[in-house]
């Protein structure tokens, strides 16, 4: 096989990973428990696709899954999508999972992959999807509905979600950690 069409190759595997992981997180958004925020496994899969794909193919998986969603794509907590999902409440949260795996890819770029540094990644990268997220809800919210405070706001959006939130960070490290020795991708 010469170069080209092992670069070729590689393309199609790539692509197809990316692929799976838009679906992963699509299905991850349809385990949906309703809330102002709805409880979903989406950072979940933010984490794993960022995890095994590493930080080019899992940020790309992830502005993938957005844009989806962005163009009409049903792919969206509650099976909604389109540009008024991504601009409501809760739509910066949308947004700031392509910042978590930003901050995620940098991270281990910079560090590497150790189980240490992975984890710490991802709360990194959690805090900032809050954070981008909580900006955004006080944003619209304040727009729709009326001034809130921050500390409503966090009471709603980002404390009851602390510990669900880590504890799919640990079960995403875990599979991550196994399944990197398993698989090659």
């Amino acid at each position: 096989m010469n170069a080209q069409a092992k670069t070729t190759a590689l393309r199609t595997v790539d692509i197809a990973y990316i692929g799976l992981f838009v679906a992963v997180m699509a299905i991850c958004s349809w385990i949906s428990i309703p809330a102002t925020v709805p409880f979903t496994l989406q950072t979940f899969a933010v984490f794993m696709a960022v995890g095994l794909l590493g930080g080019k193919r899992g940020t790309i998986a992830v502005l993938t899954y957005v844009l989806l969603g962005a163009i009409g794509v049903p792919v969206f907590a509650g099976f909604s999508g389109g540009i008024g999902a991504l601009l409501g409440n809760s739509g910066g949260y949308i947004v700031g999972f392509v910042f978590s795996a930003l901050v995620m890819w940098a991270i281990t770029a910079k560090f590497g992959e150790k189980t240490w540094v992975l984890g710490l990644s991802m709360v990194l990268g959690l805090i900032v999807c809050y954070a981008f997220g909580t900006m955004w809800f006080m944003i619209a919210y304040t727009a729709n509905t009326g001034a809130v405070g921050i500390v409503a706001v966090l009471g709603w959006c980002v404390i009851p979600f602390i510990i669900p939130d880590l504890c799919k960070i640990g079960i995403a490290l875990i599979l991550t950690k196994r399944l990197k020795r398993h698989v090659k991708l």
